[in-house]
């Protein structure tokens, strides 16, 4: 999305030429692929686990964090695989958007007409605050340490970025 804000403001008049149809499958095949390969070294990780408690999980649905909670073998590899890979997935995108928003603020900047700026960054500010949203929901959910974790607070915020961010959107956008 961040990529899309760029080319839609960086270069307006070649949208259509680079954000083909092609462009926009490389871009879902990338991200369906990292999502895949995160899934099998989690899923690889949770096979090796012994579970010997009961095996109903106290979440809204079947995540990672509270899975590996049932386990009464040590999750330390896999505490380390959720922080490691996940700290990457969310700096590597972070950086992607930053470097993205530096690109569309400088474009924006050199937009002389007010209300072409102010067009240009009401559309960027409400994607920046929906996703500042997401991913601090996130980030608080996934980068911190297992011993400062509780349930309530892990499902408060897997409701957050499952349910509410995206009843927001729309209003964001609007």
């Amino acid at each position: 999305m961040a990529y899309d804000r760029y080319v839609a403001i960086c270069s307006p008049l070649l949208y259509n030429v680079i954000m083909s149809p092609k462009v926009c499958s490389l871009l879902v095949a990338a991200v369906f692929s990292v999502g895949f390969t995160d899934a099998l070294i989690h899923g690889g990780c949770i096979l090796r686990l012994t579970f010997c408690e009961s095996n109903i999980i106290q979440h809204y649905f079947c995540d990672i964090v509270p899975l590996i909670k049932l386990s009464c073998s040590s999750t330390y590899i896999d505490e380390l695989l959720i922080f490691v890979i996940g700290g990457f997935n969310m700096v590597a995108t972070s950086l992607i958007i930053i470097i993205s928003y530096a690109f569309i603020l400088a474009s924006i900047l050199r937009i002389h007409s007010k209300e072409g700026r102010s067009k240009a960054f009401s559309t960027c500010s409400s994607h920046l605050t929906a996703v500042l949203i997401f991913y601090g929901s996130l980030m608080s959910m996934y980068l911190k340490p297992a011993s400062s974790s509780s349930l309530a607070q892990e499902k408060v915020s897997s409701l957050f970025y499952t349910n509410v961010i995206p009843m927001l959107n729309p209003l964001i956008y609007s």
